[in-house]
């Protein structure tokens, strides 16, 4: 056992409420998702060169930074491809996969994110848990451990879910849009993220957006979801949100109803599915949002409420929407008001709840 001063702390580990001094073990290190390293950077980068940390700020990372991040994998189109190392020892290279802090062996680079840091394991991070004795645990991520038997219950709690054709199709920007509207109309509304690689950025633009309380898979110990996890995580958190009163639970799958995070697992299981109550897709062009709305309700029986995104930038794009697909479309950056009502037409509130809602928006 060690003591190391760390300078950074990412994201990923924030349920373990750490401090710049550690105690690490270097010797017997268990190679698992989840499991949380230190680790030495080895390399300079000028573009993806950022840290989310603990505290939701992006830090510049460097060559020599000491840092605390989790093993991983990730596959994500616009970003890196990497996996699980086989076993994890001191000194071993390994690559930090996104800036949440994932650690892993990268396998693929984006061109326009450039080679991922080169990371030296320096050992895993020890908890000591049992009161009075220097009994160290190597360190997991997550408040507490994911229960793949959980069942979904929303309380009556209407659900908005917003999907994608792919990443960086405008899905938070469009979640923070709604999110806001709806505060601004009086209602109370929590949100949470379900699918994707760890990093709180888009669950904390919600919270700036006015999401009473949010949430993140990250949270349950997992790094990065799967169609194994995915529908677990859902069900959990649509739970979890469904607590505390709120008038609306706004959700984001992270990637694309297409990748190997598990929308589709989510998108297919039946009692995740007879919860939601509106499905927004964000679609990067015209095609994309056919073939998104095609997939919707062809394969998972859903009908989509409304398209946004990039595909709705200006008029030609809403037009082809709006006529070859049946479906209301609104940019979120332009018309994010129109958006917003749009959805919460589409919830078909009781009076009651919308008279309250006014009532609080009056005073």
């Amino acid at each position: 056992m060690k003591t190391v001063v760390v300078d950074k702390i990412a994201s990923i580990t924030q349920a373990l409420n750490l401090s710049r001094e550690l105690r690490i073990e270097t010797q017997n290190m268990p190679c698992e998702e989840g499991v949380v390293l230190v680790v030495e950077i080895l390399t300079n980068k000028s573009t993806y060169n950022t840290l989310e940390l603990t505290s939701g700020r992006m830090a510049k990372v460097a060559r020599g930074d000491i840092v605390v991040g989790a093993l991983g994998h990730r596959q994500a189109l616009f970003g890196y491809s990497g996996h699980l190392p086989e076993s994890v020892k001191e000194g071993d290279i390994i690559q930090m996969l996104n800036i949440g802090g994932v650690l892993g062996i990268c396998d693929s680079a984006n061109p326009d994110k450039g080679k991922p840091f080169d990371c030296r394991v320096l050992g895993v991070v020890l908890q000591f848990p049992f009161l009075g004795e220097r009994i160290g645990v190597p360190a997991k991520v997550g408040y507490k451990p994911l229960d793949f038997n959980a069942t979904v219950n929303t309380r009556g709690v209407p659900v908005v879910a917003l999907a994608g054709t792919c990443m960086e199709a405008g899905k938070t920007a469009a979640a923070c849009v709604i999110v806001s509207r709806m505060r601004h109309r009086g209602l109370n509304v929590h949100a949470f993220k379900a699918t994707g690689v760890s990093l709180r950025r888009d669950i904390l633009a919600m919270e700036d957006a006015g999401a009473k309380k949010s949430a993140i898979f990250t949270d349950y110990g997992v790094v990065t979801t799967t169609a194994k996890t995915g529908p677990a995580i859902t069900r959990t958190l649509l739970t979890e949100m469904s607590q505390g009163e709120p008038d609306v639970i706004v959700f984001e799958l992270g990637d694309g109803l297409l990748g190997a995070y598990g929308v589709e697992a989510i998108l297919l299981d039946q009692d995740i599915k007879k919860s939601l109550t509106s499905v927004v897709l964000s679609a990067n062009d015209p095609v994309a949002a056919w073939g998104g709305v095609k997939l919707l309700r062809e394969k998972f029986g859903i009908e989509p409420s409304v398209v946004t995104g990039p595909s709705t930038d200006n008029a030609v794009g809403v037009n082809i929407i709006r006529d070859q697909m049946g479906v209301p479309a609104f940019n979120a950056m332009t018309d994010g008001v129109a958006l917003g009502d749009c959805v919460i037409d589409s919830l078909k509130l009781p009076a009651h709840v919308l008279a309250k809602a006014h009532v609080e928006q009056s005073t």
